[in-house]
């Protein structure tokens, strides 16, 4: 490896989250000429969180298309244009919205290789951010990752840090099959370092240890991953409990082994997510902690999720239903034994 070689592979920037998704398709774009963008107001209005600021002066608009208001629409035509050889990235203005083109997520792109017998693919990704908070009331609040991660044929991935939104990004583009990337609207602004090597990506399907921990597993993802870091720090500051946190990064497919050795070393697990818990991705995962580490658990999984109802404009009520950092310092204080 030359000098230069090594020095690029090295380099890194600090970034916002939305800059590193707009490094990552900047890379895409130049590699690749199949990859092109398409959504609502991508192109003259730079996308809805200017994710896409200055691709269209860079690109031209046939390869950054605004579209109409159908989320059916330019889904549908997204898809048409993977089957034929082309990598479209498609931008949902929040994951609200998908449900509008959820047939044609679930029932057309999942499907796809299958029922063609994998003579034909699906090489699509969605870009889509999700949340709760923020005051923007019960219809875009929400957070239905985990019903998209039940399907089959759809791989799910949901970055927390800078890093991770350019590598999984880069990595669903690449990838074969339709890909659904969750970003998170209160991580917009968070920064972090990030490599700046074209090459950088992250696997999909694989999760990562955000910090090491002896005590107590918190397991999460997304914004629910950056809370537990400030709970652990927290924890560590006040109460000399070390917490380790596991980010699962990818929620299809799941990285089962990488959670099941963070529990299995601690023998407790805190699952926090910021969708409803009731059949959510934390039903998931400690269903799955519970098979693979049953010998090893010293007191039952603890789960922490956004509260069974549409989410409360009132500041105040907003604040007392989703998963705080209060409440998630409290489930680890449970599973210790030490409320």
């Amino acid at each position: 490896m030359s000098a230069a070689q090594l020095d690029r592979e090295q380099a890194e920037a600090n970034l916002t989250y939305r800059e590193a998704l707009r490094l990552a398709l900047r890379e895409e774009m130049a590699r690749d000429q199949r990859v092109f963008l398409l959504g609502e107001e991508v192109g003259l209005f730079e996308g809805a969180y200017k994710v896409s600021a200055g691709l269209l002066a860079e690109f031209g608009p046939d390869r950054v298309r605004d579209t109409p208001i159908s989320e059916a629409g330019f889904t549908g035509a997204g898809i048409g244009a993977a089957m034929l050889g082309q990598r479209p990235v498609v931008e949902i203005m929040t994951i609200n919205f998908l449900l509008i083109a959820m047939d044609q997520v679930i029932n057309h792109a999942a499907k796809i290789r299958a029922m063609f017998g994998g003579q034909v693919g699906c090489p699509l990704v969605i870009r889509t951010p999700n949340g709760a908070g923020n005051q923007l009331t019960a219809q875009h609040s929400q957070c239905f990752e985990g019903w998209f991660a039940g399907t089959p044929g759809l791989k799910v991935v949901a970055p927390a840090s800078p890093a991770d939104a350019k590598g999984l990004l880069k990595a669903a583009i690449r990838d074969e099959d339709p890909v659904l990337v969750v970003e998170n609207l209160s991580i917009y602004k968070e920064r972090g370092e990030v490599p700046l090597d074209p090459d950088f990506l992250v696997p999909i399907g694989r999760a990562a240890v955000a910090r090491e921990g002896s005590d107590v597993s918190i397991v999460a993802h997304s914004f629910a991953t950056v809370r537990a870091l400030a709970v652990a720090d927290r924890l560590a500051d006040r109460r000399d409990i070390s917490a380790e946190v596991v980010d699962l990064r990818s929620l299809r497919p799941l990285d089962v082994q990488t959670v099941a050795d963070s529990v299995s070393k601690t023998n407790r697990a805190v699952c926090v997510e910021e969708g409803w818990p009731s059949y959510g991705v934390t039903a998931e995962i400690a269903a799955r902690i519970q098979h693979a580490c049953f010998d090893d658990l010293d007191a039952p999984v603890e789960r922490v999720g956004i509260a069974e109802v549409p989410l409360p404009y009132a500041k105040n009520l907003e604040l007392a239903a989703v998963p705080s950092e209060d409440r998630i310092e409290a489930a680890v204080l449970h599973t210790l034994g030490l409320s």
